[in-house]
């Protein structure tokens, strides 16, 4: 190969939800819903995750924001806030 050689990066996931706890430091309690189609009956059933993300600033309760795959920064938290989406101020 070149000395240029070309570097694959894999995309990152990222997901949108809704802050719904921030009493940890630098860390937010995010809520991701999403809907699925139950297999028999076709109903949409909302299923949702919380996951912890990492924050430097500070964020409100009920703020939409905008999370990112990161390496694993503690036991339980693997995602970082990359932007917020709506602010509630």
């Amino acid at each position: 190969m070149t000395a240029e050689a070309e570097v694959k990066t894999a995309s990152k996931r990222t997901l949108v939800g809704r802050v719904v706890s921030n009493k940890m430091q630098k860390t937010v309690t995010v809520l991701v819903e999403r809907k699925v189609k139950h297999p028999i009956y076709g109903k949409y059933i909302v299923k949702s995750t919380r996951y912890h993300a990492h924050v430097e600033d500070r964020l409100n309760e009920g703020d939409t924001v905008e999370i990112q795959e990161s390496r694993p920064i503690s036991k339980t938290k693997a995602w970082k806030v990359t932007r917020v989406v709506e602010s509630i101020a």
